[in-house]
């Protein structure tokens, strides 16, 4: 019974404006998602830069929220910050409590996620990187995880956010990255 859940685990998704956060969180919530979503107007024009997200109307200016129930005692709360500069202030809040997160990149736009990278790391938040199908031509998993400067063990996968079975791959790469990093290592127990 989803209301009698006793253990909620946070799940942060972050990446730069117009990458499919809100499109993930929608994807995969057994909920209908909480979102923040505001019309994109002139006053944002000088201040986003939306050439990275042709068409996209609307954009996040707190955070999505769904929820996803695991069992008859533990839920994930998944938490999509929003990907401007400008409310980048959230991040930090948002990180707190984290179990860990999804850095969700636009393949096109690679650089827009560095900010959410360097973040994480700094934090300590152990996180997986989701690299978006936008239907162009698939990045090489090398190469990205070379431009984005990886360490070997932060999982990389591909993924599209709006479909459910792709974006619940995801979650579960990030629950086996987390497993395993919080698994002894034998090495050091000997």
């Amino acid at each position: 019974m989803p209301g009698s859940a006793h253990s909620g685990f946070k799940i942060v998704i972050v990446g730069g404006f117009g990458v499919g956060k809100t499109t993930m969180v929608r994807s995969v919530s057994e909920i209908r998602p909480l979102d923040t979503e505001a019309t994109m107007t002139d006053l944002g024009v000088g201040v986003d830069d939306p050439s990275g997200a042709p068409g996209k109307t609307t954009t996040t200016v707190a955070f999505d929220f769904g929820r996803i129930t695991l069992d008859a005692e533990h839920v994930l709360y998944l938490f999509g910050a929003p990907g401007q500069e400008r409310f980048w202030f959230l991040w930090d809040r948002l990180f707190t409590g984290a179990l860990g997160a999804i850095v969700l990149v636009d393949p096109r736009r690679i650089a827009d996620c560095w900010y959410a990278v360097d973040r994480l790391e700094h934090q300590h938040t152990p996180f997986v990187v989701a690299c978006n199908d936008f239907g162009g031509t698939p990045y090489p998993p090398g190469q990205l995880r070379d431009a984005l400067d990886l360490d070997p063990f932060v999982p990389l996968v591909s993924c599209d956010a709006r479909s459910r079975t792709s974006s619940k791959q995801v979650l579960i790469t990030l629950v086996e990255h987390l497993y395993r990093n919080a698994a002894p290592n034998p090495e050091i127990a000997s």
